[in-house]
């Protein structure tokens, strides 16, 4: 019962608090999701991409 008491007073009791924790939240789980898809598509298409073939088709300046 104490854990949901402090939980209830820290984050829900004032609705400011309470958006601005959904926000935060939000944009978090965003940042990580965007973060760990591109870390996932990177990995799976390793070798293809134009990252990772450039050197073939670009010469370098002398």
């Amino acid at each position: 019962m104490s854990f949901s008491t402090t939980l209830y007073n820290t984050f829900f009791k004032r609705n400011s608090v309470y958006v601005a924790t959904v926000f935060a939240g939000a944009f978090g789980f965003g940042i990580g999701f965007d973060t760990a898809l591109d870390s996932f598509y990177d990995s799976w298409n390793k070798g293809k991409q134009w990252k990772d073939i450039r050197h073939k088709y670009v010469e370098a300046e002398e």
